[in-house]
């Protein structure tokens, strides 16, 4: 099993602890849906068991729409997106690229974007 990653909101209030599902993170992607195009970050899989908040619980913030499925958190403090359980797949997380310690989305480039428009649970 791969080693956990440290992943973090921009002012410290949160901190996670994950194993994302790819260890070289090769599963990293953007989505095109209404809410992830305006929010932008590239994304990595993280199965439910494999996410651990380390600190910070009470600073997160949930936000849901639509069917409620999808659950995105955020910090309260600086509002920066960290994680957020699929709607694609409510058996993992999506967790902020950015958001890792050491980790630099740039390096990935170009990350693929997925098809968020046309969501199979929309049809």
């Amino acid at each position: 099993m791969s080693q956990p990653l440290k992943a973090t909101c921009h002012c410290g209030a949160v901190e996670l602890r994950v194993r994302p599902r790819d260890p070289a993170l090769g599963d990293a992607h953007r989505c095109d849906c209404s809410f992830c195009r305006r929010r932008g970050p590239a994304t990595i899989s993280v199965a439910l068991d494999h996410l651990e908040i380390v600190k910070g619980a009470e600073a997160l913030t949930l936000y849901q729409w639509g069917t409620g499925t999808a659950k995105h958190y955020f910090c309260k403090t600086c509002g920066i997106y960290t994680h957020h359980q699929r709607r694609s797949n409510p058996n993992e997380y999506g967790v902020n690229l950015g958001a890792l310690e050491g980790v630099n989305p740039r390096d990935f480039d170009p990350i693929p974007w997925v098809d968020g428009v046309n969501h199979p649970s929309d049809s």
